[in-house]
């Protein structure tokens, strides 16, 4: 495996400069400097409607210092009156200025409070809103998937693993990327920005409480250093990674991945596959799309299928789980179908019917 020294150096010195935190999926709303610059439109308009109401009444006003009013004595009253101030220097004095006192300014005034205190409620109410909101996912997290990475590895992983019944609500997003994972918080996943190779990062995350981990990260060395902390942070999860050179796949497992996924060979074994038959190429891509056509399952065996032949079963089985080993279906050591036996089974996709992955390791041979 290569992995240069001053990389892991330089990536270790950025590590205390990144800042992590949580994003939950939220409902499409305005920008925070959006909605209070409207509202400061909203109070600005809100006073000058009423420093000119009280211009266009100027003479049943009487100003202490100079007994007359003028535009600029209007935006004062208005100000200090809104504002519920008022020094008393201002006074209206006919009935006219009065009534309009009683019945236009004291809506305003009353308007323009809502505004600006509303502003600074929905800050406070918003922010402890969000804080209850992280609480509350914190303590009901369980079980759930935690995806290291939201690239197109990362971004099908999870699509196929919703595809068999996994709702959103249990995916968990970790990438170093603020726009990355605000992609994924649009998409309705919870999202964790930050290192993965940091356990504070993943503790976040809530791995050690995580039923699979799924490493999809850019780099080999970033992949193995991920899987080392999340088996430290959880001995029993199912850990699955992809790399990109086929030579790290041994070391990634050393480091606690039960499976590892060779992205580039798998992409060369698919065309070369499909050079020899395009038709075979589109089934063994049908095979890993879950959701349509035809899925690769993992299923146990069922009472009525127990002492009958693999072929003997309704499904297509291809691969019979025993103990720790993974046996053909035309393996001679199959003999009959045991009630403690897994299945690896193709079966027809059922829209809406999605079976959800089993949690343990796939046995080795």
């Amino acid at each position: 495996m290569r992995l240069p020294g001053h990389d892991v150096i330089a990536r270790q010195a950025h590590e205390h400069l990144v800042t992590h935190r949580v994003e939950l999926p939220r409902k499409v709303v305005q920008r925070p400097l959006r909605q209070v610059a409207r509202r400061l439109l909203m109070a600005l308009l809100v006073l000058v409607g009423t420093a000119l109401i009280v211009y266009a009444d100027h003479d049943g006003y009487n100003d202490n210092s100079d007994h007359s009013v003028d535009l600029l004595d209007s935006f004062y009253y208005a100000t200090v009156t809104l504002s519920t101030t008022g020094y008393g220097d201002i006074t209206p004095v006919s009935d006219a200025a009065r009534f309009t006192n009683i019945f236009v300014i004291t809506p305003l005034r009353v308007l323009f409070l809502i505004i600006l205190v509303g502003t600074t409620l929905e800050v406070l109410t918003e922010r402890t809103r969000e804080e209850w909101r992280l609480n509350r996912w914190r303590s009901t997290l369980r079980e759930h998937t935690v995806v290291v990475g939201f690239g197109t590895k990362g971004r099908s992983a999870i699509q196929t693993v919703c595809a068999t019944g996994l709702k959103k609500e249990q995916v968990v997003v970790v990438d170093p990327s603020s726009k990355v994972i605000e992609a994924a918080t649009a998409d309705g996943y919870a999202g964790v920005i930050g290192d993965a190779t940091r356990s504070d990062v993943l503790k976040r995350a809530e791995v050690h409480r995580a039923r699979q981990i799924i490493i999809a990260t850019q780099r080999d060395d970033t992949a193995v250093l991920v899987a080392l902390t999340a088996r430290q942070l959880n001995r029993g999860a199912k850990i699955v990674a992809a790399v990109r050179e086929e030579e790290n796949a041994p070391l990634l497992k050393q480091s606690g991945a039960d499976a590892v996924i060779t992205s580039a060979s798998a992409a060369g074994r698919l065309l070369g596959l499909s050079v020899l038959s395009p038709v075979a190429g589109m089934v063994m891509e049908d095979l890993i799309q879950q959701g349509s056509g035809l899925d690769m399952v993992e299923r146990p065996v069922v009472k009525a299928e127990v002492g009958k032949g693999p072929r003997e079963t309704e499904d297509l089985v291809v691969t019979v789980i025993r103990g720790h080993r993974v046996l053909g279906y035309d393996d001679p050591a199959v003999g009959t179908l045991q009630l403690t036996d897994r299945l690896i089974t193709i079966v027809r996709a059922t829209p809406g019917a999605g079976v959800t992955p089993d949690a343990r390791p796939l046995p080795q041979d």
